[in-house]
């Protein structure tokens, strides 16, 4: 970093009190929703932090030691950046006309005085993909002029770094997310849980490709190309995200197992549901019950059945669906006929009741280093969990991630990569049921953002439910496999 602890600290404290880094939830241009949001626009209204932000740059450049007469900031946040540095370093400005040339006069791109062979540094605010540097480099190289070096307040660390080092530019910056974060978390700026959500989000969306340069296409009056799309992190590297221990332990079986299927035993029949255990244990990540539809429940279920899981290594999700108060769920997930919490790694709960139900689950729950789902979205025709719901069952979520490990959904409900997305009505056949259950293929599924698949009666219900499971197996991690090459 430019500048010293004390700087710094400082002049995040007034870009806070100005508006220009916000916490919260944003939708980027790339339609994603981040946790936090950096706007430097709103620099021009404060020039003493405005020209603190531009000297700061141009020490960090000076000491760097590239060579270069010209300075080009990219529009538009970076303009009154570029041109204070100018105004202060008394190196002349050129611009890049962001929105092509005019039409009319001299109908230039790159306004300014300047001669072929020129160097010329590159500034701007902060960089994400390097996109609209790379749109600035290729107008100031189709005018002849040499630009090796881009300077910036700050790096959000998601690909941009490598992007423009491929085209042969050098990245400087004052500032990076972790630099940011490591402030905040020792000064206690803000929120733990809120710096391990930005680091989950800024470590999940990675961009791998340099964005299609679009201002080609702009000028000639086309659609610009798709940016590039992040990265999706493998099941291994989300393990290392996790604040709860069984939801990291999950995803490392996931990888090791390859295998993404959690098969649903909805039977009435003790023997029988330990026998199709036995039967899928070698193909599943997780066994999916319903304990109370147990004719011949007893004492020793919770046993039996985790001597298979350990046999296997796949965990025990009973779909509980708690949805009482806090208290009541205390006692109907510790204690009652079934003891749940005794010998399930992971149950569910509606979010209806309010935050009060995962704080009464927590309290059993998270001593015996335990999991919960919140039903974000079920598969049922004209089921409620929709719209607002949903999005507060993500909220509930992201505010008790040491013990929420992620979502009943039928598609992928948040952009946090630490929470998991297990979708139910999975069949290899598109359809539905008399009952109103609607299904899904595992392609499908996991495409739309699922992690685990559920499958119960395409399994369960099969004349061999291993060869069953095995073919599911397959058929979803080869769709995860597509999914994050």
């Amino acid at each position: 970093m430019a500048a010293d602890r004390a700087t710094l600290k400082g002049l995040l404290q007034d870009l806070f009190e100005i508006g220009a880094v916000k916490i919260g939830s944003f939708k980027l241009k790339s339609g994603l929703m981040s946790p936090i949001y950096i706007d430097l626009r709103v620099l021009i209204s404060s020039p003493r932090i405005l020209r603190q932000i531009s000297t700061l740059m141009w020490q960090r450049v000076q000491a760097a030691g590239p060579s270069f007469s010209l300075i080009c900031g990219v529009p538009y946040t970076a303009l009154p950046i570029a041109t204070s540095m100018s105004l202060d370093q008394n190196v002349p400005l050129v611009m890049r006309r962001k929105e092509g040339p005019k039409g009319y006069g001299t109908n230039k791109l790159l306004e300014g005085i300047f001669e072929k062979g020129q160097e010329c540094l590159i500034v701007e605010d902060l960089v994400t993909s390097g996109a609209s540097v790379l749109e600035v480099y290729e107008t100031l190289s189709s005018e002849g002029l040499v630009a090796r070096d881009v300077v910036v307040f700050l790096d959000r660390e998601q690909g941009a770094r490598k992007i423009l080092a491929d085209k042969g530019l050098r990245l400087h910056s004052i500032l990076t997310m972790s630099s940011i974060l490591e402030v905040f978390e020792q000064e206690q700026m803000i929120a733990a849980d809120k710096i391990a959500e930005i680091r989950a989000f800024i470590n999940g969306h990675q961009i791998l490709a340099p964005p299609t340069s679009t201002s080609a296409t702009v000028l000639q009056g086309s659609v610009p190309a798709e940016p590039a799309k992040p990265r999706a992190l493998s099941y291994a590297q989300r393990a290392e995200l996790c604040r709860n221990p069984l939801g990291a332990e999950l995803l490392r079986l996931m990888e090791a197992k390859r295998s993404n299927l959690s098969v649903a035993v909805d039977v009435t029949n003790k023997a029988d549901l330990l026998r199709i255990a036995a039967a899928v244990g070698p193909h599943i990540c997780i066994l999916k019950t319903h304990v109370d539809v147990l004719e011949d429940f007893d004492a020793d279920f919770g046993t039996e059945l985790q001597r298979l899981a350990a046999q296997h290594n796949f965990l025990i999700f009973e779909d509980r669906k708690f949805a009482d108060i806090g208290n009541t769920v205390k006692l109907q997930y510790g204690g009652g006929v079934y003891h749940i919490a005794d010998w399930s790694h992971i149950v569910n709960a509606h979010v209806v009741p309010g935050p009060g139900i995962i704080a009464g689950l927590r309290e059993v729950g998270l001593p015996k280093g335990r999991g919960l789902l919140l039903l974000a979205q079920m598969s049922s025709q004209g089921s409620l969990a929709t719209g607002q719901y949903t999005v507060e069952a993500v909220k509930m979520a992201t505010e008790n991630k040491d013990f929420v490990i992620g979502f009943i959904s039928k598609s992928k409900v948040s952009d946090d990569p630490s929470f998991i997305n297990m979708s139910p009505g999975i069949q290899l056949q598109q359809g539905g049921d008399t009952l109103g259950q609607q299904y899904d293929t595992p392609e499908a599924a996991v495409a739309n953002g699922s992690d685990i698949i559920i499958v119960g009666r395409g399994v369960y219900a099969s004349g061999d439910a291993a060869e069953q499971a095995k073919l599911y197996q397959e058929a979803g991690w080869n769709a995860y496999l597509k999914r994050i090459s």
